[in-house]
């Protein structure tokens, strides 16, 4: 049988006992074969309907397992090879090329901030609220986005600390001047986290500072132009910023949430449930891809993959050193082999926990992205399909599963407490916020 060995890696063994007691071992071997080779992946049922869906990605690392699963063959090895992995303009872009569909010139599904397909399943973030029903099917990593902040602050002591940043702020305001802080897309990950960040530290996102929208590959030039005064997204643009002498880095977003989920792949419901062979075709090579990036020996070469100029366009060296978790964050602090670095596979990174969405959602209702009578339970069940994710990991021969779909209680830096079972007391705790509880 085919099994996930002890570094997270595909491997299959087929004993000379069993080969002899076959009776022919040519038929044995072509049978262990087949299970690391596209029939293999659905020996017992029909194979993928369609070889084809287009998947959008963002250029960003944690969209690595698709570029990886292409790169790698991994998508013609579970028997969907047409698949395409297409690039986006912005997170607003992959929002619009979901609505209409593969089928219409837009994509199937996408490297996606997690709150994204129930903002689109909802029609909260579509054009005219038109609902366009999502899957989310697994993550695609936890950790290893950073905050970010202009030169023009860099003698504050600003670490996952943002306090010192509110005299500076109102200051800049008394002066006529507007203070910008940048995001990547409304009620997004990066939004969530920069909000986050702020409020702790007692600015509010929404009256303090002007929250603005920057697509990730453009945060370093519109920074090094004197547009934003801090922006938060995923490496390598925090990377690229400190190396070019703009910025500097304030925290990771691991250093907020230790081990917090972050990307996903999202799909649309239509094509799942019409192509479900298909879909799992497509979270199989996913999971395998995620596997090979997260093995150490491989971070150099998927750096460079990755880097190239069809998939993201930029110097292993704005890359290499966070995949590995070495943080030069730009004022004067240097850490290396911090645990900072990217988890596409361990610590159950790839499987999409109910409980984590359940945070997502309920940190849009404290920003007002969703109303507070919104049922969290009913709209993350609808959503989320671990039960597709277990499927495909269990046909891979995945051992390790989650004995829950909830992560259970998490502790953020500043001592405040989620608990899925009661968002209400979560969102209680709060004190800036845009809902009465």
């Amino acid at each position: 049988m085919t099994k996930i060995t002890k570094d997270g890696w595909m491997g299959s063994k087929v004993s000379r006992r069993s080969l002899l007691k076959s009776g022919a071992g040519t038929a044995a071997l072509l049978a262990a074969a087949k299970l690391n080779f596209p029939a293999g992946a659905f020996a017992q049922g029909a194979g993928p309907e369609v070889k084809k869906a287009i998947l959008g990605y963002i250029a960003l690392m944690d969209a690595s397992p698709l570029v990886i699963a292409k790169e790698k063959g991994l998508f013609a090895k579970h028997g969907v090879g047409d698949v395409e992995v297409a690039k986006q303009a912005s997170w607003g872009a992959t929002r619009d090329n979901l609505v209409l569909g593969g089928e219409k010139n837009g994509i199937d599904g996408a490297h996606i901030l997690t709150p994204m397909p129930y903002l689109i399943s909802t029609g909260k973030v579509t054009q005219n609220n038109v609902p366009t029903p999502m899957y989310l099917l697994a993550r695609l990593n936890l950790d290893a986005q950073a905050i970010s902040v202009s030169n023009e602050y860099k003698d504050l002591k600003v670490t996952s600390d943002a306090s010192p940043l509110k005299t500076a702020f109102a200051k800049k305001k008394a002066e006529g001047k507007e203070v910008k802080v940048a995001m990547t897309f409304p009620g997004g990950t990066h939004d969530l986290w920069i909000r986050y960040w702020m409020a702790a530290g007692g600015i509010d996102p929404d009256k303090d500072v002007s929250t603005i929208v920057v697509p990730p590959p453009q945060m370093v030039a519109n920074m090094k132009v004197g547009n934003m005064d801090a922006f938060c997204v995923g490496e390598p643009w925090n990377e690229q910023l400190v190396n070019q002498g703009i910025g500097f880095t304030a925290c990771s977003t691991g250093e907020l949430w230790s081990k917090h989920p972050e990307k996903a792949l999202g799909i649309r419901a239509e094509y799942a449930d019409k192509y479900p062979n298909a879909t799992k075709a497509i979270l199989m090579a996913v999971q395998e891809a995620q596997m090979w990036c997260d093995k150490p020996e491989n971070r150099a070469e998927m750096s460079e993959i990755v880097g190239r100029r069809q998939w993201f366009n930029v110097p292993v060296a704005d890359i290499i050193g966070r995949a590995n978790g070495d943080i030069n964050y730009g004022n004067g602090r240097i850490e290396k082999g911090t645990p900072q670095f990217m988890k596409f596979w361990r610590d159950h990174a790839s499987y999409p926990f109910k409980s984590h969405d359940a945070w997502f959602v309920t940190e849009d209702i404290r920003w007002g992205k969703f109303e507070p009578t919104t049922d969290i339970k009913a709209l993350v069940d609808k959503v989320n399909r671990e039960d597709l994710w277990r499927d495909a990991a269990k046909t891979l021969g995945v051992s390790d599963l989650p004995a829950s779909s909830s992560r259970g209680k998490e502790t953020f830096f500043d001592g405040k407490v989620f608990d899925p079972e009661d968002p209400t007391a979560y969102l209680k705790s709060l004190s800036i916020k845009r809902v009465e509880v």
